[in-house]
């Protein structure tokens, strides 16, 4: 009977009761859509992992099967991540990718390396990897476009038996191996860990939204169910139908952000990071994942709704005659302080779950505080009001500041993380200019013979050089400097890499910036984070803007008619709606931006960047214009409902 009367309420409470159920089912879908997203942001990252980990190998410590190594190569400004491979047993396992073990002299090339290696001449690129066998499959890569070459090996060659130097270019190897399962990398885990740090500072603001969706047009709920209270309903029958009737609106939105997710999956998917782009397939959910999301998202909204009743079911009269509810507990703020009093004691050396935690509590407490500020910021804007359009925010604040935060609240918590995040650019690399200077490590011993033969390769490539032995070492190994002049191109240098190719076996020519690439990428992959990070939470709060704004309308439409029959001005009552946003989105803002600069504190490194401040100020900028700009989408709303001000009888 509950279900059925829920099912009837929201069929019949007229035009203004479906927007009101529009807009809720609206909000879910986009918190769905949103939280699909921060969730399988990591699933995907973990899938590259494993495609990745058999580049990764595991030394053997019995039945070693064949030698891996694996290296870095260069062309341009592309990475080449070069695969050697030598077979102890005939019945060596076929790599990822392969359809056997490749044999001595084979090469097989990733569809992306093979493409570019028939785009540029020969002596740039594909001399280094003649005659290719095959192209490698799918599985065998970390993200589509990557550059991968898989070369055949003997085993007592000496690019499978000579000593290595010990730096992330050259990687890791030559080992024996038992197979070639291999171990997700170390960098790999180290996005993995960055991930989830940044998918608590998109989840948790997704999760108080969501919760938010369900108190949407609270007050018009709050009188409906009193009234079902004062004619004799139980308290039993009001939870369950409101239970019901939130559940199906918000299932029938989570079903929707999951439709819209799957729509923008190719999309997503386009956004390069950690060297790539994406497989469609990464960025989709799997379906326990789905299934748990579409049930989580309404049981969340259920149990919020459920949260705001005690007024109806223990004093169904006081919402009737719409008395104010008593004033919140100042243990909010110090629910907050205790938070934040935990993150001077964390430090760069913390590990990710204990950060992610202690963001979490951060942000929640904010969310707690929150109504408590702004019922504070009202009492203090009625205090000091001079005009009507003031005194009326301020009541209004003072009235229900539960309803305020909820209009500012996307906007806080975006700038909570803008001052978290924006602040944290790194900078402490170079500037990754290419060099016109190759280096090749060689052993202390046979550097001289090195140099004279890479003069030798050089003047048959037809590139202009002066080669000399460095005072540099790399373990046991001295660095052969190439200098190609001032003004060699990126052709020449590449003409270079090719030409000195297996002069060191299992060594790579590389420039300075090569050295610094890894530290250039994982720069540029924390702006692009931070941006996608900000990107998301700007949306929150934008849609949370809007739609609370016009919830709030809705809920307000009997006031707004009152006032307009006793005589005040529309542009009055429209200045007092856009003051009690914008008043409390001031402080708030500043002060959520400022709470997440201290939280930043402990993980700064080499002072603030400049592309942090203007990723903050970016981010005030506009999340004031998007709640501004959402607010005004409210203004016609207003209109309406005060268009015809007599009274009527709900």
């Amino acid at each position: 009977m509950s279900l059925d009367l829920a099912w009837r309420l929201l069929k019949g409470g007229g035009r203004k009761g479906l927007l009101s159920t529009w807009l809720t089912l609206g909000a879910v879908a986009v918190s769905t859509a949103l939280l699909l997203f921060a969730v399988a942001v990591n699933f995907a990252f973990t899938a590259r992992g494993e495609r990745g980990a058999w580049r990764n190998p595991v030394p053997a410590a019995s039945g070693a099967v064949a030698v891996e190594a694996a290296r870095f190569d260069y062309v341009g400004d592309k990475e080449i991540t070069v695969v050697d491979l030598a077979a102890l047993k005939g019945d060596a396992p076929a790599p990822p990718g392969l359809p056997r073990f490749p044999a001595p002299g084979e090469v097989w090339l990733s569809p992306a390396l093979a493409e570019l290696a028939g785009e540029l001449p020969a002596d740039q690129l594909a001399g280094r990897y003649p005659d290719p066998k095959g192209v490698l499959g799918d599985e065998a890569l970390v993200h589509p476009g990557e550059l991968v070459a898989v070369v055949g090996h003997k085993a007592d060659s000496p690019v499978m038996t000579a000593a290595r130097s010990q730096d992330w270019i050259v990687g890791k190897g030559p080992v024996e191996v038992a197979s070639l399962a291999g171990t997700p990398s170390e960098d790999s885990e180290a996005y993995r860990a960055l991930t989830l740090v940044a998918s608590v500072l998109m989840v948790v603001p997704l999760l108080v939204f969501g919760g938010a969706a369900a108190r949407l047009t609270v007050a018009r709920r709050d009188q409906r169910l009193a009234a079902l209270r004062l004619i004799g309903a139980t308290p039993g029958q009001v939870v369950r139908m409101t239970v019901a009737e939130a559940v199906i609106v918000a299932l029938a939105g989570a079903l929707l952000g999951a439709a819209v997710y799957a729509a923008a999956a190719p999309l997503l998917a386009g956004i390069a990071i950690g060297g790539g782009p994406w497989f469609v397939s990464d960025v989709l959910p799997g379906p326990l994942v789905l299934a748990v999301v579409l049930v989580a998202v309404p049981l969340l909204v259920g149990l919020s709704a459920v949260a705001g009743l005690r007024r109806v079911v223990v004093s169904p009269l006081g919402v009737a005659k719409r008395e104010t509810p008593p004033a919140m507990r100042f243990v909010r703020v110090l629910a907050l302080l205790a938070a934040l009093a935990v993150f001077p004691l964390l430090s760069r050396g913390s590990s990710v779950g204990i950060v992610a935690v202690a963001l979490g509590l951060a942000f929640l407490c904010v969310n707690l505080a929150g109504p408590w500020v702004v019922g504070l910021i009202g009492r203090v804007t009625a205090g000091t009001a001079r005009k009507p359009a003031r005194l009326l925010a301020g009541r209004r604040l003072v009235d229900d500041p539960r309803a305020a935060w909820r209009t500012v609240s996307g906007v806080a918590l975006t700038g909570f993380v803008a001052g978290f995040l924006g602040l944290l650019s790194p900078s402490a690399f170079g500037d990754g200019q290419e060099s016109a200077q190759l280096r090749i490590a060689a052993p202390v011993e046979q550097a001289e013979a090195v140099a004279g033969q890479a003069r030798d390769r050089l003047r048959e490539a037809g590139v202009t050089a002066t080669v000399r032995v460095s005072k540099e070492e790399r373990g046991q190994n001295r660095l052969v400097a190439v200098a190609l002049g001032s003004h060699a191109g990126t052709p020449t240098v590449d003409r270079a890499r090719t030409a000195l190719a297996g002069l060191v076996p299992g060594h790579t020519p590389t420039t300075q910036a090569d050295d610094q690439r890894f530290g250039l990428q994982l720069l540029a992959d924390v702006r692009v984070g931070t941006i996608v990070v900000l990107s998301v939470s700007f949306l929150v709060a934008v849609a949370s803007s809007g739609i609370t704004a016009m919830s709030s309308i809705l809920d307000r439409r009997q006031t707004y008619g009152l006032l307009r029959l006793a005589g005040t001005p529309l542009e009055v009552l429209d200045r007092a709606r856009r003051a009690e946003t914008l008043i409390p989105l001031s402080v708030m803002g500043g002060g959520a931006i400022l709470t997440g600069v201290f939280c930043a504190l402990p993980f700064m490194a080499g002072g603030v960047s400049t592309a942090g401040l203007v990723t903050l100020v970016t981010c005030v900028v506009a999340g004031f214009a998007g709640v501004i700009g959402a607010g005004a989408l409210s203004r016609p709303l207003l209109r309406s409902v005060t268009a015809d001000p007599a009274p009527r009888p709900d």
